[in-house]
């Protein structure tokens, strides 16, 4: 039996080879690419990519079968990144082009005032977020998050504000379950800190209290401080500053909502607990999505959803795409397709500049890995 020592040198020897015919195959596949730029042909060919995958399971032993079809997928990702640098493939691609078109008509300001459409009333969440991405908003409170996909999608308003993650109760389903119903992009993201308070009127003792009103997700984020109150029923309403409205407008005294303090001043309750929610950095992400496709300069996250075939490794080989292009995964999301059953499609935040090649590598190429893909946008995070 040889040593390690021996054994590691046999490695180098094989490892110094194969780069040797990696740098072959490289020179190669430019070969390829003057051909396909002579002929006027683009670089993704999915019948010629699934032949050589699946004939690299052929090519070694059985045990090593997955393996080899693994690397054979890195190799050809590698092969069609260089033959894009050499081609220019990308710039034939109608989804690439879009965003090209995106990025030379958007301002290089974002606007400072617009028609904005928020789910609730005076005081939610979403009117802080509003005021995060404009100046100055004209902010028009909608009741339901559907309600604010199809103003922006009908052109009654500029832009929609919507909640989409919870640092503590995490995606807004609704939100995610809404978004294949209807046109929109995403032109910007911000976060909002989110503190909860337990607002009743003036004069209700928190022992008082029997009924409390909120949005699921300040639900969700409060467990902990529900959990002590026992003889208190909880229930679930369309937002945090309805609930809080709600305790405004009843009268009963023992009525409480889970909202924001600024939700006390506005409607004159008062504050029985602060801060009542389970974890202190508490934040929640909204996105900023308008009926066009904005690109604003400085872009680099961008986010899609997508349905992958129905075969083994679908997902591998579209994770592979993003490894072999050094782009970095920030969210994946499965959520269930309405009327297909148990069928699943995946949400996809980046971040990768939209001005990068990767990026218009990615763009080009995705599709072809895909039974359904749709690109909704790239933009900066505001903090």
């Amino acid at each position: 039996m040889k040593d390690l020592i021996e054994l590691r040198r046999d490695i180098d020897r094989i490892d110094t080879e194969i780069f040797r015919l990696f740098g072959e195959r490289a020179e190669v596949a430019a070969g390829v690419a003057e051909y396909k730029r002579a002929n006027n042909m683009r670089v993704f060919d999915p019948v010629r990519e699934r032949q050589k995958i699946a004939d690299a399971a052929s090519r070694v032993p059985e045990d090593l079968a997955t393996y080899g079809q693994v690397l054979m997928d890195l190799l050809m990702e590698a092969s069609r990144s260089r033959q894009y640098e050499l081609l220019g493939d990308a710039d034939n691609n109608d989804l690439v082009a879009a965003i090209d078109a995106a990025r030379r008509e958007t301002p290089e300001v974002f606007p400072r005032a617009g028609r904005v459409a928020c789910q609730g009333v005076e005081g939610a969440y979403s009117q802080l977020a509003a005021e995060k991405f404009f100046r100055h908003p004209d902010i028009r409170y909608l009741q339901s998050f559907e309600d604010v996909f199809q103003a922006v999608e009908d052109g009654e308003v500029d832009y929609g504000v919507l909640p989409i993650e919870n640092s503590t109760a995490g995606s807004v389903n609704k939100v995610f379950d809404l978004m294949g119903a209807h046109e929109f992009h995403i032109v910007r993201s911000t976060r909002v800190k989110v503190d909860h308070c337990l607002l009743a009127k003036k004069g209700t003792a928190l022992a008082d209290v029997r009924d409390i009103y909120s949005h699921e997700q300040a639900i969700r984020q409060c467990a902990a401080f529900l959990a002590t109150m026992p003889e208190a029923r909880v229930h679930v309403c369309e937002n945090t500053a309805v609930a809080a409205q709600m305790v405004a407008d009843s009268d009963r005294a023992d009525v409480a909502a889970l909202s924001s303090r600024n939700c006390a001043e506005l409607y004159g309750l008062s504050v029985l607990g602060s801060a009542v929610q389970d974890r202190d950095n508490n934040y929640t992400r909204f996105a900023c999505i308008s009926k066009k496709l904005e690109i604003y300069p400085g872009a680099e996250r961008s986010s899609m959803t997508l349905v992958t075939p129905h075969q083994p490794g679908s997902l591998y080989k579209l994770l592979a795409k993003f490894y072999a292009l050094d782009i970095n995964v920030v969210k994946l999301e499965s959520r269930p397709i309405p009327e297909r059953d148990f069928d699943f499609g995946f949400y996809f935040d980046i971040d990768c500049p939209v001005a990068s090649e990767e990026f218009r590598a990615l763009m080009s190429t995705i599709e072809g890995l895909c039974q359904d893909f749709r690109y909704l946008g790239s933009y900066s995070e505001i903090i």
